[in-house]
């Protein structure tokens, strides 16, 4: 079993700034792609940014610039640093994780919600 925790969400003015968090924990063997989405209403979930072990980035273009994803390897964890946010950043934030040999485990979202 493997539990994916996420921290971080909440209400923000735009221009302001939060960082999610999200750790795992139990049976890992070695997580090689970590990821951020986002689901709003009305669209298909995306994938906001993404970081790889070694640490290669990538963004969607709408964050570029304002988004930093980073990780911890030996924490099992990735982080997502959110700056100069605006209104359509709102959406639910979930961290994706892919075991080499396990396969892909999810968090259970965390709502983030940038108020103009």
């Amino acid at each position: 079993q493997v539990q994916v925790v996420e921290s971080g969400g909440g209400l923000v003015q735009a221009g302001g700034s939060l960082r999610l968090s999200c750790a795992a924990s139990g049976r890992i063997s070695a997580i090689a792609i970590m990821g951020w989405y986002r689901q709003t209403p009305g669209k298909q979930r995306e994938l906001v940014a993404q970081i790889t072990n070694p640490a290669n980035t990538q963004y969607i273009d709408s964050v570029k610039g304002r988004f930093t994803i980073s990780r911890d390897n030996a924490k099992n964890a990735v982080y997502l640093q959110m700056n100069s946010l605006k209104p359509e950043d709102t959406g639910i934030y979930s961290c994706k994780m892919i075991d080499t040999l396990y396969g892909s485990y999810w968090g259970q979202g965390t709502q983030v919600t940038v108020s103009s």
